[in-house]
């Protein structure tokens, strides 16, 4: 009888935690997340809470892992006021002294990189300018150019997307300083079905994407998509 007893305890608990977790997360991703962490599978769904604010963390590798609450927000703004790192869609200029034929103007490609003249492909995403400038310059002097001098700088960043409940969704240029308000203005402002309490933003950070919920004054980095939610009466 104790035994029968101690199996539906340990039965009910979790589900009963299943059903509260749901009535504080997104449906799909509680579930999401308890399914992959039973199953045991490659990729992996981690839910972190931190005040109001709601993380959702999906990696391709590795077991599952918690960390401290409000971890993934204070992360955020790390990245944020860290070194820019170079993705795809980035438009960078590369000059190289006294060699005007290296010396242009390039674009991060899908894979992440650039192609050079003469050292040809060479890996851009998630480095810096200096980074990217310091490969240039070993390439070339290993076999091309004595001494040479390369700098890297960018022209423009990597444009942002925003769709939703917005009137004009789409792709836009990235202009420094960008909130999640300041986006949706650029797309011609709210529709008249939006929610206007809290925004969905997706977000790459070295091969990983990371989905928030933000509030309205929430910065931005280059390559975000913002999702405006509808508002439900």
């Amino acid at each position: 009888m104790r035994a029968g007893l101690r199996a539906s305890v340990r039965f009910v608990l979790p589900a009963a935690a299943l059903l509260l977790a749901g009535c504080a997360h997104d449906p799909e991703t509680v579930v999401s997340a308890a399914l992959t962490n039973i199953g045991g599978h490659a990729g992996q769904v981690h839910v972190f809470e931190g005040g109001s604010e709601q993380t959702a963390e999906q990696v391709t590798w590795g077991a599952p892992t918690v960390q401290p609450a409000g971890f993934q927000g204070t992360q955020m703004v790390a990245d944020a006021e860290g070194p820019y790192l170079l993705d795809t869609g980035d438009r960078l200029r590369v000059f190289v002294y006294g060699q005007p034929n290296l010396s242009r103007a390039y674009t991060v490609d899908h894979d992440g990189r650039i192609t050079v003249p003469l050292i040809g492909n060479v890996e851009a995403r998630g480095r810096t300018t200096r980074d990217l400038a310091g490969t240039i310059r070993s390439r070339l002097g290993a076999e091309y150019v004595r001494d040479p001098q390369v700098t890297v700088d960018i022209l423009q960043n990597r444009p942002f997307f925003i769709y939703g409940e917005v009137k004009t969704a789409g792709q836009y240029p990235f202009v420094s300083g960008m909130t999640v308000e300041t986006a949706i203005a650029i797309a011609g402002g709210y529709s008249e079905r939006a929610s206007t309490r809290s925004y969905r933003i997706t977000r790459r950070i070295n091969g990983f994407v990371d989905q928030m919920e933000a509030p309205g004054d929430y910065p931005l980095l280059p390559g975000d998509t913002v999702y405006v939610n509808e508002r439900f009466f």
